[in-house]
C-alpha cells in the first residue's frame, strides 16, 4: 500500500490541472469563434498559418450548428501553434472600442489640439517619439490648422494633422 503513491507520482506545480487545461481549450475556441466571425480583410491582415486560414474558411462554410461545433475544436486544437498573446494583442489594436484603442485615440486628439493652438515644443517630443515623422510635414500641418482654427467646426487642416498623427 505503501508504494501505490510511487507508481502514480502527485501532479507537480508546473503541470495544469486538467480543469485548467480544459479551461485554455475553451479561451483557444473562444478566439477562434472571433477570427471565424471577422471580416476577410481583417483575417488576412494578421498573417495567420495556412491551415489555421483554411480552417477558418472552412467554418465559415458550415451550416450545421453540430458541424460547426466541432470545427471550432479543431481551430481551437490548431490555435495551439500560433503565439496566441501575440494575436490577441492584434485583434484588440483592430477593435475600434478596446481600451488601448480609446487611449491611443485620446493621445491623438490631444496632440492635434495641442499643435493646432500653436505648440512647437510638442513636435520636438512627437520626432522623439516618432523618428520616422516628417518635421516640414508636421509644421506646415499644424501652421494650417493654427490659420484655419474655428473652434465650432472640425477644419480639413485639422483632420488632416489627425490623420498624419495616426499614420505615425
Amino acid at each position: 500500500m505503501e508504494d501505490s503513491h510511487i507508481d502514480n507520482p502527485p501532479e507537480t506545480l508546473a503541470d495544469p490541472s486538467k480543469s485548467q487545461r480544459k479551461r485554455d481549450m475553451l479561451a483557444l475556441q473562444t478566439l477562434g469563434r472571433q477570427l471565424v466571425d471577422l471580416a476577410d480583410g481583417t483575417l488576412k491582415k494578421l498573417e495567420l498559418p495556412e491551415s489555421l486560414a483554411e480552417a477558418i474558411a472552412e467554418a465559415r462554410k458550415l451550416k450545421s450548428r453540430e458541424a460547426r461545433r466541432r470545427h471550432l475544436q479543431l481551430i481551437g486544437k490548431l490555435m495551439r501553434t500560433v503565439d496566441v498573446e501575440a494575436l490577441t494583442l492584434a485583434l484588440e489594436r483592430m477593435d475600434h472600442r478596446s481600451p488601448a484603442n480609446q487611449r491611443q485615440i485620446q493621445k491623438l486628439e490631444e496632440w492635434r489640439d495641442r499643435l493646432s493652438s500653436g505648440d512647437s515644443a510638442l513636435i520636438e517630443d512627437i520626432i522623439e517619439q516618432h523618428p520616422s515623422a516628417d518635421r516640414q510635414q508636421l509644421r506646415n500641418l499644424q501652421r494650417r490648422a493654427v490659420r484655419e482654427d474655428s473652434p465650432e467646426k472640425m477644419s480639413a487642416a485639422r483632420r488632416k494633422l489627425f490623420a498624419y498623427l495616426g499614420q505615425l
